[in-house]
């Protein structure tokens, strides 16, 4: 079972509907010993960083969240649910985020079209099973106008040019997270869910001996 956090977010059926087309079962919850029953979590996300750790603190998630990530769940944050992961965000002037990246989450600079909505490419800069039958600059769907800013740039696993080069996919261990939203993306979002999944079911993989 893949628990899908649901803390009120406007894309959840969205997300259920991708997993549940790869032939998973998708559970959305908000309880937490649901999500440590799951194979894997994914924290989707639209709307602002500040009003969504908001929203997990009210229902009690943060520890939760930062538990299952902790303890070595196999884990994936989309769009907000990758900034939210962060040390904190400018977004709305400063507010902490859950901490487990640390890094800071920054508005796009001026003089770009905000928010950057429609599709973009992703370069690879590692070799990952996320990316397993996903061409190099293949095109993925965003929606944002902040961008994460890891201190450790060894974890970025996927760039996007804006005008900018941001970072759109994260690696760090049982932790993938990107900026754009796979279950917007087709067919290759649907691959992105389908590698995670496949991550997490596999021992070998999700321990790293990818290699």
């Amino acid at each position: 079972m893949i628990a899908i956090i649901d803390y009120g977010a406007g894309n959840l059926r969205s997300v259920v509907n991708a997993i549940s087309r790869l032939g998973y079962q998708a559970k959305v919850t908000s309880v937490f010993h649901e999500m440590l029953a799951a194979q894997a979590v994914i924290l989707p996300g639209v709307g602002a960083a500040a009003d969504t750790i908001a929203s997990l603190k009210t229902l009690g998630l943060v520890s939760p969240i930062q538990r299952c990530i902790a303890e070595g769940r196999p884990f994936l944050g989309v769009c907000v649910g990758l900034q939210i992961l962060f040390t904190g965000t400018e977004e709305g002037g400063w507010h902490e985020c859950l901490g487990v990246i640390h890094g800071t989450v920054r508005r796009l600079p001026p003089g770009l079209k905000i928010p950057h909505i429609g599709w973009n490419q992703v370069r690879q800069r590692i070799y990952h099973p996320i990316f397993d039958g996903i061409p190099d600059e293949a095109n993925f769907y965003f929606v944002h106008s902040y961008y994460v800013e890891p201190n450790d740039k060894t974890i970025v696993a996927g760039e996007t040019e804006y005008s900018v080069s941001i970072c759109s996919v994260i690696v760090k261990g049982n932790l993938i997270a990107t900026q754009f939203h796979p279950e917007k993306s087709g067919e290759l979002g649907l691959k992105i869910y389908d590698n995670f999944i496949k991550i997490a079911l596999d021992d070998k993989i999700r321990r790293g001996q990818h290699n």
